[in-house]
């Protein structure tokens, strides 16, 4: 047996050791929960009906919920490929999806039947279906397809072996263990990877994945969020872990310091895919959040380094994970070894055990890592000093009024800052409050010395934001070249 087969089959043997204790919840969705019991059966029943119907590759477009894991689960069982949609992709972004991955079975939303149809789809008794024609070969042992947008708009095609996915998945078991969490709640799409392994995590632990449709707990997209109807379905289901974006975890610190969210029970918050200000991890250790930062990147299956209950040094991102070797190159770039990468999709001998990053860092004396920004984003002021323009946004807001920040000045005598506000309606003086606070604890090179408001804010939607809540630096450079260039005119 191969090491790839054995690694489905160890996580499988696990979930059915679960099953053996009765009626232990492993899922639960909108309208019904499912026992370890029954997850297998599902499972089982849909990865021989994948094997019968001689499916290649698998794609699913379906809201979080049982539904969408079984299916997920069910293709791992049967070693088959699979990729999921994130909620938040675009029309565009899934047309390209379902182009570049070369599905021959898609498992799709009934009001999408339009765009299924128009990418060569035909509806069947299984699904949406379409003959597996000439198409871009995948690596060996592709598992899993996860698509990340980066900065540009044209996802990008990550191939993940299975002993990949399941390394890091036994390792985030491992380092929430100690605090022994029993019930996940389901934040994110699982389209986006560091959600799905937190699922089989929780799977692993034995523990009940609540798994609710995204509009059902007032998440929609990639930033739509209902933050009364959140707190109302946190404070119902009172989680023992979660996973969290920045912009998240914001909004919940918020929600607690205005007595609005209790949340006692929460054992484990791991926080991941964007820059967290030490401030926003002051304000939630005041809550008593157990907040622990990781860092991650989709070609390693993720997290590669995590703060854990017993080795949690706040403002790092951790220590590495127990299978990957980080080092840093000679200019501090971070370079991930033993993550055996299966490749891109179409770029053949990508496949390697080390890769590069593109974050900058610094380890302490006892390992754990400190990120210093994206090695491309780095830019030099007039007076030479360098600056990472995340650090800086992630000060601006995480710690009050200011909800998305854009900050520039290569070759510039001084920052400039590009902001939209929490609320729509709020005036500028607070913003300018914002900005003045901030400046006062920053040193003189990196203090913002002209800023605007936005007329809307940066989206996916409008191509400036990537669908996992990163900046499109390069678009948003292009579409507000003129009211940056105007800013950067101004003298400090």
């Amino acid at each position: 047996m191969s090491p790839e087969a054995r690694s489905i089959v160890d996580f499988f043997a696990t979930l059915e050791r679960h099953a053996w204790h009765g009626d232990r919840p492993a899922l639960t969705g909108s309208h019904e929960t499912w026992s370890y019991a029954r997850l297998l059966q599902e499972v089982t029943a849909r990865a021989a009906w994948l094997r019968e119907h001689e499916i290649q590759r698998l794609a699913l477009d379906l809201p979080n919920g049982p539904e969408l894991l079984a299916w997920d689960l069910a293709a791992l069982r049967a070693g088959l490929p699979c990729v999921t949609l994130p909620d938040f992709f675009s029309p565009a972004q899934r047309a390209h999806v379902l182009r570049d991955c070369g599905a021959d079975l898609l498992l799709g939303r009934p009001e999408r039947t339009a765009e299924w149809a128009a990418a060569g789809f035909t509806a069947g008794a299984g699904g949406w279906q379409r003959p597996a024609a000439a198409r871009t070969p995948l690596p060996a042992d592709t598992a899993k397809l996860t698509y990340t947008s980066g900065t540009t708009g044209t996802p990008k095609g990550v191939c993940l072996k299975a002993g990949q996915l399941l390394r890091v998945a036994a390792s985030l078991e491992a380092a929430s263990r100690p605090l022994a969490p029993q019930r996940h709640q389901v934040l994110l799409s699982l389209g986006i990877l560091l959600e799905n392994l937190g699922v089989y995590a929780a799977l692993l632990a034995g523990a009940e994945v609540v798994v609710l449709k995204g509009t059902d707990q007032g998440v929609s997209g990639s930033a739509g969020i209902d933050w009364a109807q959140l707190a109302a379905c946190l404070q119902q289901r009172q989680p023992h872990s979660l996973i969290l974006m920045p912009q998240l975890l914001q909004g919940l610190v918020e929600l607690g310091e205005r007595g609005l969210l209790r949340l006692d029970p929460l054992r484990f918050a791991a926080v991941g895919g964007a820059p967290l200000s030490a401030a926003l991890l002051t304000r939630a250790s005041a809550l008593g959040l157990p907040v622990f930062q990781g860092y991650g990147l989709s070609e390693c299956a993720s997290v590669v380094a995590l703060n854990r209950p017993d080795a949690n040094r706040p403002g790092s991102v951790g220590q590495p994970l127990p299978h990957v070797r980080l080092r840093l190159a000679a200019d501090g770039e971070v370079l991930a070894a033993g993550v055996d990468f299966a490749g891109y999709l179409g770029e053949p001998g990508s496949a390697t055990d080390e890769v590069a990053t593109g974050d900058l860092g610094e380890f302490d004396a006892d390992g754990y890592l400190y990120l210093r920004g994206r090695k491309k984003h780095q830019f030099s002021l007039a007076s030479g000093r360098n600056v990472d323009p995340g650090w800086i946004e992630a000060e601006l807001t995480q710690g009050g009024p200011i909800a998305q920040a854009y900050v520039q000045g290569e070759g510039a005598r001084h920052l400039v800052a590009l902001l939209w506000p929490r609320q729509p309606d709020l005036p500028d003086s607070f913003l300018a409050d914002q900005v003045a606070c901030l400046n006062q604890r920053l040193p003189d090179y990196a203090r913002i010395g002209a800023w605007r408001r936005l007329a809307e804010p940066f989206t996916p939607a409008n191509g400036l934001l990537t669908a996992t809540g990163r900046l499109r630096r390069d678009a948003i450079q292009a579409h507000h070249a003129v009211l940056l260039s105007d800013l950067l005119e101004i003298q400090a």
